[in-house]
C-alpha cells in the first residue's frame, strides 16, 4: 500500500489557505481600513488626568450637541507629528477636536503643543487602559463623534488630506443633516 507522506501534503494545503486568507482579505471594501466595534456605540467614559493647565477633555465635551474629533496622540508617535498640521486646520475651520495624550510624559506632551500649536478644545492624559476601551490599537487613532457622543467613524493612522477629503468631510456632513 502507497501512503502519501504529510510532509508532501502540509506545504501545498499550507500555502494555498494563505494564499486565499490574502486574496480575499485584499478585496475587502476598505482594504486599509481596520475594523473597529465601536461604530454605532456611545463613546466610552473618559478616565483621564489633567495635562498640565490646559482644559481637559471632559465627558461633556462627547456629547456636546456637536459632531467632533476624538484624537489619540503622543509626543513619541512620528505620524501624530504628521497629522498634526490637519488637526489645527480642522480646528481652525469650527471643527471641534478632543485630544487623548496616549502614555506619554506631561513635560514632553506639552512641549509637543507648545511647538507645533494646540488644536485641541480639551486634552488629557490617558493610560493603555482608557485606551483600551476605546479599541485604540495604537497612535494616532482617531475617532469622529455625533452630538450625543456615538462613535460613527474611526481612522487608524494620520489623518491625512486624502483622509479628511475622502472620508472625515462627507462623514461630517451627513452627521450635521
Amino acid at each position: 500500500m502507497n501512503r502519501i507522506s504529510p510532509w508532501v501534503v502540509v506545504p501545498p494545503v499550507l500555502f494555498l489557505t494563505i494564499a486565499a486568507m490574502f486574496f480575499f482579505g485584499l478585496n475587502r471594501a476598505d482594504p486599509d481600513g481596520l475594523p473597529s466595534a465601536m461604530i454605532g456605540k456611545q463613546a466610552p467614559p473618559l478616565q483621564v488626568t489633567d495635562l498640565g493647565t490646559l482644559p481637559p477633555a471632559t465627558e461633556e465635551m462627547l456629547r456636546s450637541g456637536d459632531v467632533k474629533l476624538v484624537n489619540f496622540w503622543a509626543s513619541w508617535c512620528g505620524p501624530c507629528r504628521v497629522e498634526h498640521p490637519n488637526l489645527k486646520a480642522l480646528s481652525d475651520s469650527g471643527l471641534s477636536v478632543v485630544g487623548l495624550n496616549y502614555k506619554d510624559s506631561a513635560a514632553n506632551a506639552l512641549g509637543f503643543l507648545d511647538e507645533l500649536g494646540n488644536p485641541y478644545v480639551g486634552t488629557s492624559a490617558i493610560d493603555g487602559r482608557a485606551a483600551l476601551e476605546w479599541g485604540v490599537y495604537g497612535v494616532p487613532e482617531t475617532f469622529l463623534l455625533d452630538g450625543d457622543g456615538t462613535i460613527l467613524m474611526r481612522t487608524a493612522g494620520p489623518v491625512t488630506q486624502r483622509i479628511i477629503k475622502e472620508k472625515l468631510i462627507p462623514a461630517i456632513e451627513a452627521a450635521r443633516q
